[in-house]
């Protein structure tokens, strides 16, 4: 579903992608910019089909946005962290939404093991840090405990499709 759609319906059923969507796909991942001409040129499609497949992954949930892959340290967020959470059960949907509020938060997810939630942040300094998690964090009624991990390095994979 894309962003800004939830809660309007089911997302539709799943489509196969093809040879072409994927390359789509790899080439928007690398190059969100790529114009639908050069998409089009390295598909080898028409330029309207190109544009139709497309609005098609977008429409479709596939393609949830366009954006610009961030150096969070020269960004000026040099300290960066995984949070662990463990949630009083059945409080997803709500310290989600708690989550999704804080400052610096750039990934979450619900996973499965000895803890329910995994929260990426990324903060100016760890002063920054320690106050989101210990009083923005630990305020939540449905946070029963956190767990810090400071990345010391970190690194933005290639698109891989």
């Amino acid at each position: 579903m894309a962003e800004g759609q939830e809660g309007t319906g089911p997302p539709p059923p799943a489509r196969p992608l093809d040879a072409i969507d994927q390359d789509i796909l790899r080439m928007l991942q690398a190059d969100g910019r790529a114009s639908i001409r050069s998409v089009a040129e390295r598909v080898h499609v028409s330029r309207a089909n190109a544009y139709a497949r497309i609005n098609r992954l977008v429409e479709d949930g596939v393609i949830r946005g366009f954006g610009a892959r961030v150096d969070h340290e020269r960004a000026g967020h040099g300290t960066s962290a995984y949070i662990t959470l463990k949630i009083v059960q059945n409080t997803w949907r709500t310290v989600r939404e708690q989550l999704r509020q804080l400052p610096g938060a750039s990934h979450i997810a619900l996973v499965g093991g000895d803890f329910d939630v995994l929260l990426l942040v990324h903060t100016p300094d760890n002063r920054t840090l320690r106050e989101l998690v210990l009083t923005r964090l630990q305020a939540i009624p449905e946070v029963l405990s956190t767990r810090t991990l400071l990345v010391f390095e970190e690194e933005d994979l290639e698109p891989q499709w």
